[in-house]
């Protein structure tokens, strides 16, 4: 009796269709992200390794914790700040510009000193002596805030005082004294003035007034000679404010140089 094959091709088509399908599905099914990857060649038999202890991780060629880093030495973390606002700004430029100008002074002044003394050397003979001073007779509408002194050029004296406290109520100054080379020298001066009134002329404390002045003396082999620059107001009632700052020079030549 002949059996129809049909059927039964038919049913193994199909059980293979679905093996097939079934086997595929597993194939493409995405691993468990939970799951660690079994390496390959490893016992699949074996427990997967559990997660490594916080304390117990390390960065290849790290040698120490994190934890344990200190701040190097010299830079404490609790330092206070400095507080650099605690003096005002005008204060500690005005202390500072006073030191530079009396260092700047005594430079001035050894320079001179040295350079007279070269030139009295280098001269030879017995050289001469020199005194200068500046005397202030200004009245009060004036204030000294300023003077400056240069001898031949070289400044060899300067004073300042710009708030006006001090430096009027010196009313002489020693410029500089000492041995001088014969012959002809040139003294210039500066000097500046502030007003100064009270009521209703209190506008005057807002003035300044410059004064210039310059004057040529010969200074004689053996002898000392005396300078005198003298500030004063010149003129009258009717004279303008501006014109009234003038410097006048008095030249006093001695018998003999002072020893």
């Amino acid at each position: 009796m002949r059996t129809n094959s049909r059927p039964r091709f038919a049913l193994t088509l199909a059980l293979a269709l679905v093996v097939g399908l079934g086997v595929s599905t597993v194939a493409a099914q995405p691993a468990d992200p939970a799951k660690p990857a079994q390496p390959a060649g490893g016992d699949a038999g074996a427990l997967p390794a559990g997660p490594a202890a916080p304390g117990d991780t390390a960065a290849p060629g790290d040698t120490a914790d994190a934890g344990d880093a200190t701040p190097p030495e010299g830079t404490p973390a609790d330092a206070a700040p400095v507080d650099t606002e605690a003096i005002p700004v005008n204060l500690r430029l005005r202390r500072l510009e006073q030191r530079v100008q009396a260092l700047k002074e005594r430079a001035w002044r050894a320079k001179a000193r040295v350079g007279m003394l070269k030139e009295a050397v280098l001269g030879g003979g017995v050289g001469a002596q020199a005194t200068l001073v500046h005397v202030n007779k200004m009245g009060s509408s004036f204030r000294l805030i300023k003077l400056v002194y240069a001898l031949d050029g070289t400044q060899v004296f300067a004073r300042a005082d710009d708030d006006a406290t001090s430096l009027y109520k010196t009313k002489s100054f020693d410029i500089l004294t000492g041995p001088i080379a014969p012959g002809s020298h040139t003294i210039s001066v500066i000097a500046v003035y502030r007003g100064n009134g009270y009521g209703v002329f209190k506008y005057l404390n807002k003035y300044k007034f410059t004064v210039r002045s310059s004057h040529t003396f010969t200074a004689q082999e053996g002898k000392a000679t005396r300078i005198e620059a003298v500030g004063f107001e010149k003129g009258g009632k009717t004279t303008r404010l501006q014109d009234r700052p003038a410097i006048d020079f008095k030249v006093t030549a001695g018998t003999g140089a002072e020893k």
